[in-house]
């Protein structure tokens, strides 16, 4: 939409901090590589999510690792033993930035832009993992900084390459569903696999030795360590996560991604459980509104999250499983008991009846690392990998405006132009935070 896309671009001239990003020198040219050269990349956070990521890049040239805790980091080091290995990703850039091509980013949310970022100012390809950003600011400064520096991007979530969740997308974009209207989504996070609406921990056990405190912190308000935040439970914390919404709204959206129009809604309103300034709430319910555009009517997005579930009339007999998506359209509506695709019709219609449908997305015999090689594939000169900034920024801002209108507790009406809540002032300040010196990228 070019109205949009020229409106995101002069946000980003006229946001003093993104047009001072913007204006740092390049300090490296985009090599030109073919199909069959290896890059060099850097990984940074090699523990948990990001010993996937690595590995899944190991086709490529290993050269450098990032982590501040050992312990989490002990197989890469191990795995990658002949790669650099640094706690700081400044310092891999300063001593290894002229021979990094690429860099993978697989720290907390609250890192996702500074390292992404001072990447992307060294025109170095990025991969991201869920969500993209820890703002909505952050989203789409991101966005334009790589569409300026053109790089080759990728964020991660690997259940876009399914070939389920691509059949799924090609249906409904085909309209077997007819004219969509709503969409729901809901997880089991929080809950069953961390706590939230509670409040600081108070107590200030030892740090352990293998692990910079000051360095995971990174860019958000110093605080005591305390376990509770390391190495998981740190996505309840609005100074780390951005809750559950977060953690599992990019992969809900998965089929939205592929086949429907989620950017720039007009308005977001929730209803919470526990909601507090240091977490996210116990349980929510979101609603996003999207205008009607391009021909397509009214649309509303929503979200339930711990425990909370969407009406058992959109689906009869329907026993929701822990995380799910449901798509409602004029004609038929469409069940699926992940965001990894292939579900049911509540017409008793079968996958068998659409045949004529042609495939129009690539499919692999193995999904997880096709996710990875097509971003490699578009660094090397290739296509644009699916889920890169230009789309997965807009998915970050509309996830995390959830966010927004959660903090705020109101409804909060937004105008994507002018980048600012018109109707509640005070909840602008949730599009944004400050950083501790020397992190803003």
């Amino acid at each position: 939409m070019p109205s949009q896309s020229l409106s995101r671009r002069e946000f980003v001239r006229r946001s003093s901090l993104v047009a001072g990003a913007a204006a740092f020198p390049f300090v490296s040219r985009l090599p030109v590589l073919g199909a069959n050269n290896r890059l060099n990349i850097g990984c940074i956070g090699v523990g948990g999510k990001g010993w996937t990521d690595s590995t899944m890049c190991a086709s490529e040239n290993i050269i450098a690792l990032c982590d501040v805790d050992d312990r989490r980091a002990a197989d890469a080091w191990k795995h990658f033993s002949k790669a650099r290995r640094f706690r700081d990703f400044r310092q891999m850039f300063d001593e290894m930035g002229h021979e990094l091509d690429a860099v993978t980013v697989s720290t907390p949310d609250h890192m996702h832009f500074p390292a992404s970022m001072r990447a992307i100012r060294e025109k170095k390809h990025v991969y991201c993992q869920k969500p993209l950003t820890h703002t909505v600011w952050e989203a789409r400064a991101l966005t334009n900084a790589a569409r300026k520096a053109g790089v080759a991007t990728q964020m991660g979530n690997q259940g876009l390459a399914n070939p389920l969740l691509r059949r799924d997308a090609e249906l409904v974009k085909a309209g077997v569903l007819g004219q969509i209207h709503e969409m729901h989504l809901w997880t089991d996070r929080p809950g069953q696999w961390w706590s939230q609406a509670k409040p600081r921990p108070t107590d200030t056990p030892p740090i352990p030795k293998e692990l910079d405190w000051n360095l995971w912190i990174g860019g958000a308000p110093m605080r005591p360590y305390h376990p509770t935040y390391v190495p998981f439970h740190w996505r309840a914390y609005w100074d780390f996560g951005t809750g559950a919404i977060g953690d599992m709204g990019c992969h809900l959206l998965n089929l939205a991604t592929l086949c429907l129009d989620v950017s720039d809604p007009i308005s977001v309103e929730s209803s919470a459980v526990g909601a507090n300034n240091e977490t996210g709430p116990a349980s929510s319910h979101v609603v996003w509104e999207f205008p009607a555009r391009n021909g397509k009517k009214a649309f509303t997005l929503h979200w339930y999250d711990g425990g909370t579930l969407p009406p058992a009339a959109l689906f009869p007999g329907k026993k929701y499983v822990e995380n799910g998506v449901i798509v409602a359209g004029s004609d038929d509506v469409l069940y699926i008991p992940s965001h990894m695709g292939g579900g049911e019709f509540r017409s008793g219609r079968r996958y068998e009846d659409f045949k004529s449908i042609p495939e129009t997305f690539p499919r692999y015999q193995n999904y997880e690392p096709s996710h990875y090689q097509e971003w490699i594939a578009e660094c090397k000169g290739g296509p644009k990998a699916y889920s890169n900034f230009e789309i997965a920024g807009v998915i970050t801002e509309t996830v995390l405006l959830g966010n927004v209108a959660l903090r705020a507790g109101q409804k909060i009406q937004w105008d994507p132009a002018k980048f600012r809540v018109t109707n509640l002032p005070e909840a602008n300040q949730f599009l944004t935070k400050s950083y501790r010196k020397g992190w803003l990228a």
